[in-house]
């Protein structure tokens, strides 16, 4: 369809800017994962484990410039919604392949999933309804 292939056509230009945001990077592994367009996926992919956070044994993202979290007995940080919402994008990129994800990938979307059912609050809700 015209609309798709134009919009594919303004992701795949946007990619080629030099710097994206990791939301932005987020959103297109996920965009680029649900097109088929593997090659950007992983390409995306590959920029964001630079960007990753790896703590205590899960992965997540955070954005640029935010404050260090303070480590305080008896009180577990729980991430704002739009870390949550990003680190969400970059597991249904990791998952999002054809054929299935590698076993390699898979492990890594288990460290990731790993963070995000962490910010879970007692509800088993998030801080977001995204």
């Amino acid at each position: 369809h015209s609309v798709v292939r134009n919009a594919l056509f303004c992701l795949e230009t946007a990619a080629n800017e030099k710097e994206n945001h990791v939301y932005t990077k987020a959103l297109m592994a996920y965009a680029f994962a649900l097109a088929g367009k593997e090659e950007q996926r992983k390409a995306f992919l590959g920029s964001l484990e630079k960007d990753a956070v790896k703590k205590d044994g899960s992965v997540h993202w955070q954005r640029p410039g935010r404050e260090p979290e303070v480590d305080l007995p008896y009180y577990r940080h729980r991430a704002p919604s739009a870390e949550v919402e990003m680190t969400a994008y970059v597991l249904l990129a990791h998952l999002t392949t054809q054929p299935a994800p590698s076993q390699q990938e898979l492990s890594f979307a288990s460290l990731i999933a790993k963070w995000i059912s962490g910010q879970q609050n007692p509800n088993g809700g998030f801080s977001s309804t995204q």
